[in-house]
């Protein structure tokens, strides 16, 4: 099972993305310029929500008794993982780089270019 710091590490090494608790002291949320892709509670930290393509998030839910439509979130655009579930974590993964990658692409083009040019 993932542990919250592997995710954290995880996230907090791609391009211009920031944690924040802007909800609350509980709740940390993953930014890639100010735009959300990745929350998860730090006190009961055994389930994440990240963004989804609206079909694939349905088509996850189907395949993944641990996939769920997002708590209190847009249930079209976000899934909550359950970490307990028996997904492999590689796949958890690459689902939050997915998640990334979507709300990269959702960017103005300009914004875009300069994410490319951050370190």
């Amino acid at each position: 099972m993932l542990h919250i710091e592997n995710i954290r590490i995880h996230c907090i090494k791609k391009r211009g993305v920031t944690e924040e608790f802007p909800f609350d002291q509980d709740t940390l949320v993953f930014k890639v310029l100010g735009k959300m892709f990745c929350l998860t509670s730090i006190s009961e930290p055994s389930s994440i929500n990240i963004k989804c393509e609206p079909e694939y998030a349905i088509e996850l839910r189907e395949k993944y008794e641990g996939v769920q439509p997002g708590y209190h979130m847009s249930k079209k655009h976000w899934n909550t993982i359950d970490l307990n579930s028996g997904i492999p974590d590689k796949l958890i993964l690459q689902w939050i780089d997915d998640s990334y990658s979507l709300v990269v692409s959702s960017l103005p083009l300009k914004t875009q270019r300069e994410l490319e040019q951050l370190l």
